[in-house]
């Protein structure tokens, strides 16, 4: 799990009402009458309290923290097999973004449009790969996603320039390429 790198106001807003709805809770389980109920009470409130805690977070950065890519171009380096993509990220919101990471996924057309030989997919289950696990030696996945860090403490309104590097599968014929940008 990543950790969530930068906090707004909204964020310790929520949290701050996640933590009075816990001592609410709390508040409530000691004035039990039935002192058998106190501790699981307790218990069940502050689990529900982390829940909360953890959801109010991920929503918060979801409509807070709001990223743009754009300019995006990708180069094929033959000489040294890999593939190069480059563009421009952008903060659009009004809160400053910790960590803007962009996904990169690449998919074999060959394999989405049914053009692919039957080899490629070929995965040995025989009697060998049972005691061994297998080898999985002759096994090429036809979609391959990458994540890259871009930038580091994008402030509002400021974009960075990026440029990434990652092996080309040399098996690819026809690709079809996805990115996408997501701040956090």
């Amino acid at each position: 799990m990543q950790l969530i790198t930068l906090l707004n106001y909204w964020h310790y807003i929520a949290l701050l009402i996640v933590v009075l709805i816990c001592a609410g809770g709390i508040f409530s389980a000691y004035k039990q009458k039935d002192k058998k109920l106190v501790f699981p009470i307790v218990v069940s409130t502050v689990l529900i309290s982390t829940l909360l805690g953890v959801f109010s977070i991920v929503i918060v950065d979801k409509y807070t923290k709001k990223v743009s890519i754009f300019k995006v171009e990708s180069k094929r380096l033959l000489s040294i097999e890999k593939i190069s993509y480059s563009g421009i990220v952008k903060n659009d919101g009004n809160h400053e973004i910790g960590e803007v990471i962009v996904e990169i996924k690449l998919v074999n057309k060959g394999h989405a449009t049914g053009n692919v030989k039957g080899g490629s997919f070929f995965k040995s289950s025989g009697f060998f790969g049972f005691f061994t696990g297998g080898a999985n030696l002759s096994y090429k996945p036809q979609t391959i996603i990458k994540e890259f860090v871009v930038a580091r403490n994008l402030k509002p309104g400021q974009a960075e320039p990026f440029r990434v590097y990652f092996d080309w599968p040399p098996y690819f014929r026809q690709v079809a390429d996805f990115v996408t940008v997501k701040g956090h």
